[in-house]
Formats: structure tokens, sequence, C-alpha cells
């Protein structure tokens, strides 16, 4: 008999596999000269692949302990101003963000083997671009903005149930309704690192780092 508790689960673990499919070939040398455009065509490939929800992305913040914290939301947008997302100002996130406002995130998108970091500061686009994110996605989104209290202590599931059912009430009648802690983030990158894998572990790593002169340098990386 195993007296072992976490046997079975380690049995399971270790019985996981990675990339069980064909992966793509990534040469550097064919990379383009600045991360976005890189980032666009990886996107667009991790969609064609079947990749779940390839929209999704980690954010690691620091609050004003250093003490490091990680969460995965949304990307809303990646153009030449950065990598955007949004929360509450009023939530763990965006009190950290208050405090040390510099920020990493993370893609992975399975399908293909590929991972991509971005690295460096964040800042809070102003209230009419916030206004606009907002209202711009789901009846759904507007109805868990208004509910608020992100991050807080929360008493019981029956008062978690009873306020969203109040928001969605507004949020259906009120489809402009404002929600002033609602703020849209932009993280300025400074590095970007891309990560395809291979089958025989000679991962191919390309980073991207921002020159004091504002253009990009690129270098590889040991997988």
């Amino acid at each position: 008999m195993d007296n072992d508790p976490g046997a079975a689960f380690r049995s399971l673990l270790h019985s996981q596999r990675v990339w069980d499919t064909d992966l793509p070939v990534f040469d550097p040398a064919d990379a383009p000269d600045e991360p976005l455009p890189l980032f666009h065509q990886w996107f667009a490939q991790a969609v064609a692949a079947g990749q779940p929800e390839p929209h999704t992305m980690a954010l690691a913040t620091v609050d004003e302990h250093s003490r490091p914290d990680v969460r995965t939301l949304m990307l809303h947008d990646a153009d030449e101003r950065g990598w955007h997302f949004a929360s509450h100002t009023t939530s763990a996130k965006g009190r950290q963000l208050a405090a040390c406002p510099e920020a990493a995130l993370g893609f992975y998108w399975a399908a293909q083997g590929r991972q991509i970091r971005v690295r460096g500061p964040v800042g809070a686009a102003g209230s009419d671009v916030s206004r606009a994110d907002l209202h711009a996605r789901s009846t759904g989104a507007l109805a868990a903005a208004l509910t608020g209290h992100q991050s807080e202590v929360l008493g019981s599931l029956d008062e978690l149930a009873a306020a969203s059912r109040t928001a969605w009430q507004r949020a259906q009648a009120e489809p402009d309704a404002a929600v002033p802690t609602w703020t849209r983030y932009v993280l300025e990158p400074r590095e970007v690192e891309f990560f395809q894998g291979h089958p025989e572990r000679r991962h191919v790593r390309l980073r991207y780092g921002r020159g004091s002169g504002g253009g990009w340098r690129r270098e590889l990386l040991w997988p």
C-alpha cells in the first residue's frame, strides 16, 4: 500500500507531455526589425492553429513591498504605443501598478510551442480612452465592471449574486453607464522575447531590446 499521498499526483504530473504536434520552424534571420509585426504575425498563426483563447495573457506586477503577483487577463490591443489591458484602479493590479508602474506579460500558445514575453513601464490611458474601452465590450463586461469591488474580500456567494444581478440590470438599462475606476493601461515594451519550442529541445529564443536611441536591437538567447 502506498502511503505517499502525493504519489498519484506526481505520477499523473510526470505522465504529461508537451507539444504533441508538429511544431513550426522559426528562423530569426527572417524576423522583422521590430517586435510588433512579429507579434501580430504569431498571433494570427496561433488563431489559425486553433489555439484556445490566444488573447489571454499573464500579467506580472509587484506590490509596494516588492512582492510579485501574477494573474491571467485579456489583451485589448497591441499597437505602436504598446500592449493594452484594462482593470479597475482599485483592484490589486491597479494598486500595484500605482506603486510600481512596471510589469511583464506572458503569452503561451501550446498549439505551436510558442511563448512571448514583454517587459516595460506601464501607464494609464486617459479617461476618454478608458471609457471607450469599456463600452466597446459586451454587456457582461460592463456588468462585471459595475459590480466593482475587484480583489476585495467577499462575504458570500449570495452577496456576489445579488450585486451581479443589480449590475446586469443597470448595464442593460444604461449601456453608457460610467465606471470611474475602470482604466485602460498600456505597457510600453523595453524587451520582447519570442520563444519557439523545438522537439529536440533546441528552442529558439529571439529577444528584442530597446536601444538608447529608441531603436531595437536583436539578440539570440540560449534555451
